[in-house]
Formats: C-alpha cells, sequence, structure tokens
C-alpha cells in the first residue's frame, strides 16, 4: 500500500531512550520506564505494559487538585512502554525546567510531564477574586514539562522598567518570580457605556517572561474522561 501518509515523519519510531519527545506539532510521545504524570484523558495511544491511575488530591503533596475551574485533573502512567499525549489538535512545545527554576502554567495548558517536577495548584498573588487565571499551575524541581497551546504562542520579555499587562484568558504561563497584580485599564464609567471590553488585566512586574495565547476565547470544556 502506497501514500504519504507513511512517509517517515509520520511513522512511530522504536524507541530511543526514556522520556519526552515531540512526535510533531501537534503531539508528545513519552517513553515510560517506571512512572510519569499526564492530564486526564490527554492519552490518545499506547503500546507496551502501562497502566493508567486517575489522581484526585495527590500522592504525597505532589498532585493537587483546586477546587476551582483551573484545577488540573491529572493522571499517573506506570509500567514499561510508549505513550502519545495531545489535546483537541493545540500546539505542544517541551519546556526543560532546571534545579532552581519556577515556571507557573495554567492548568488547561499542561499535558504531561516528568515525575521529578513537583507540581502545586497556587492562587496567582494580587489577582483577588475576578478574572480568570486565578489559580495556576507552578512547576519546581527538574525535568521536563509538555505545555499546549491554542495557535502559535508569544513570549513578551518582562522587566522592572517595562511591565507586561495580558488578558487572563490569553495569557499560559510566566516565570513564577514575577510580581502579579491585577490592572484595570477603564474606569467604571467607561465600562457601564460600554467600553473597549478590556477592563482588567494582569499585570506582570520583575525580570522574566511571560506567554500568551493568540486568542482570548476559552475553548469549550471537553466532557469529563
Amino acid at each position: 500500500m502506497k501514500s504519504d501518509l507513511f512517509a517517515t515523519e509520520h511513522l512511530a519510531q522504536q524507541p530511543a531512550a526514556p522520556g519526552m519527545t515531540l512526535q510533531n506539532a501537534k503531539s508528545v510521545k513519552y517513553v515510560v520506564n517506571g512512572e510519569m504524570h499526564a492530564r486526564q484523558g490527554a492519552m490518545i495511544a499506547f503500546r507496551g505494559n502501562l497502566q493508567f491511575e486517575r489522581k484526585g488530591q495527590g500522592v504525597g503533596g505532589m498532585l493537587k487538585r483546586a477546587i476551582t475551574g483551573e484545577g488540573l485533573p491529572l493522571m499517573a502512567v506506570r509500567g514499561q512502554g510508549e505513550a502519545w499525549f495531545a489535546h483537541e489538535a493545540a500546539n505542544c512545545f517541551i519546556v526543560e525546567i532546571e534545579q532552581g527554576d519556577a515556571l507557573t502554567i495554567n492548568g488547561r495548558n499542561v499535558l504531561c510531564f516528568d515525575p521529578t517536577l513537583s507540581y502545586e495548584i497556587k492562587m496567582v498573588k494580587g489577582a483577588g477574586m475576578t478574572g480568570g487565571g486565578l489559580f495556576n499551575s507552578l512547576f519546581t524541581g527538574y525535568g521536563k514539562l509538555a505545555v499546549i497551546c491554542e495557535g502559535n504562542p508569544i513570549v513578551i520579555p518582562v522587566t522592572t522598567q517595562q511591565p507586561v499587562y495580558v488578558d487572563t484568558d490569553a495569557v499560559v504561563g510566566w516565570s513564577a518570580q514575577l510580581e502579579t497584580t491585577l490592572h484595570r485599564s477603564q474606569s467604571v464609567g467607561s465600562m457601564i457605556r460600554g467600553g473597549s471590553g478590556e477592563a482588567v488585566q494582569l499585570m506582570l512586574r520583575g525580570e522574566g517572561f511571560v506567554i500568551v495565547r493568540p486568542s482570548e476565547a476559552t475553548p469549550a470544556q471537553s466532557g469529563a474522561h
């Protein structure tokens, strides 16, 4: 049988070493030799001897789920084999986190990660109780984290002299050492009269970066897996 479908770039190769790699722009391949963690419902295929276990409030304080829309339901994948992960054909990126790094990521943008990374749901400082992204996922430790993004992300440097203002529905993540506060960009009177719609943003100040997606719309929530 012949087809462009069977081109080398589409074929799953035999595993070379344990760990995470990009299968293509829309999916991540993880060669499991022991354990790894992923968002529930993100596994699209696997081969080998693997077991999948849903996680609720977590193991050893590592896998936590907030009682909010930003909670991240996780599963542990254990055994020996290969698993492929994706979510709604979003673009996939692998971030290598080194010891001493701290990265804040919106739970909706987490795909899978190494078990050597510590994960915790944290309230965004200065965000109060309005706007989206009040609770985000804080990753520390060392290892690889697969991040998904609807469209091509924009990475914006943040400095003390040049803070960055982001829509809370568009932000993917940021350097955890940045200071965060809510910023109101128009008056209450303007909002009543029908303003721009950009009433409140998250302001980030310090030294680091922020990642945003090219969309403010929150994707429709998939059914429970």
